[in-house]
């Protein structure tokens, strides 16, 4: 039954891809309406970005300092640990999870919102594509602007890392700078970005498709916005697995 039903909601959700991926009427409107998107869902969400990466890089260089304890890992190590850590699952990862909660919810419930209140259906009787008006706009522009919340994660945690070494006699800073740069791979970066690429995908696809096919009121907007998330979270971490398999073996 579970099988079925799942088979079935995939299946819908590729017809639903199909219709979202369909010409545009106006490119002209389409751009400005991705635009407005990337002020919306990136540009918003760029002081919760800062706030939870500062705190999460001097999280992880506390607690790789006080495990590391052993004389035989050289002390420069916690620097790279972070660095590492941060590079190839948190910037990427682990802050999608966390904007699947404020994107995604954003976008089911203002889809959902939509289709309630029958302005969906009446984009219908104009003869609007409803799919491709108001949700390609949504997945092109936090796609788009995903790469630019990646890299404000990336300094800003360093930055939090940094601020440990500074203000705390926890580890030098010459220590944590050299840990910073030693045996750096470029790949680490580009690895990143790419999987937040899928991620924001997975985010903006997902919760738009649980926003677009609500039935009944308020109480199956709510509902909505949290399958959108969880099924979105889900999602983020399989195709976790399987892109560090593709792209780090």
């Amino acid at each position: 039954m579970i099988i079925t039903t799942s088979l079935a909601t995939f299946g819908r959700y590729c017809m639903f891809m199909r219709k979202v991926f369909g010409r545009p009427d106006k490119w002209s409107v389409t751009m400005r309406r991705t635009l407005t998107e990337i002020f919306k869902l990136g540009v918003d969400s760029i002081p919760l970005v800062l706030i939870i990466s500062v705190f999460i890089g001097a999280v992880i260089t506390i607690q790789m300092q006080l495990n590391v304890t052993s004389p035989l890992i050289p002390a420069y190590s916690v620097g790279l640990a972070t660095r590492d850590i941060v590079l190839l699952e948190f910037s990427n990862s682990i802050l999608c999870l966390i904007l699947a909660g404020k994107v995604g919810s954003n976008i089911a419930s203002e889809i959902g919102t939509m289709r309630v209140t029958e302005q969906i259906d009446a984009l219908e009787i104009m003869g609007i594509n409803s799919a491709n008006f108001l949700i390609l706009p949504k997945i092109l522009g936090f796609v788009f602007f995903m790469p630019i919340l990646v890299i404000f994660c990336i300094g800003t945690a360093f930055v939090g890392g940094f601020g440990v070494a500074v203000f705390t006699d926890m580890i030098p800073v010459s220590r944590f700078l050299y840990g910073m740069q030693a045996m750096f791979q470029e790949w680490y970066v580009w690895y990143g970005l790419i999987k937040s690429l899928f991620f924001a995908f997975i985010i903006a696809s997902t919760s738009s498709f649980y926003g677009y096919y609500v039935k009944g009121g308020a109480l199956e907007v709510g509902k909505a916005s949290t399958d959108g998330v969880v099924s979105s979270s889900v999602f983020i971490l399989l195709f976790d697995v399987i892109l560090t398999k593709l792209l780090l073996q």
